[in-house]
């Protein structure tokens, strides 16, 4: 995040989206106003969220995303939701290949 991107989507711009439209970040957190998400998740304006970014890692308690009254319209997982055994398995295979054609070329 920074001074660009930072509350980027916020609740005017929420108000901008299609009521079936659901909010994915996976990226940065803060990219969202994540009172403003809250908002919009508790007066039905948006049909959900996913998060695992978010402003203060690791979360807040107060954070207003654990707040939501339409808890069923939000996901929120840590930053590491990616670190599955098959996603860490394949990444270190990729690092092995890169290494083994690494040492090829310098032949």
């Amino acid at each position: 995040m920074n001074k660009y991107t930072a509350n980027l989507i916020n609740y005017e711009r929420f108000l901008l989206m299609k009521k079936s439209a659901i909010l994915i970040n996976t990226g940065r957190g803060g990219i969202e106003n994540e009172s403003d998400l809250a908002r919009v998740l508790d007066e039905d304006l948006i049909a959900g969220a996913g998060i695992d970014v978010f402003e203060e890692e690791p979360i807040d308690s107060k954070n207003p995303l654990l707040k939501v009254k339409n808890k069923e319209k939000l996901v929120l997982t840590p930053h590491i939701a990616w670190a599955s055994i098959e996603a860490r398995t394949l990444l270190m295979e990729r690092v092995i290949h890169n290494i083994q054609v690494f040492l090829n070329l310098k032949k």
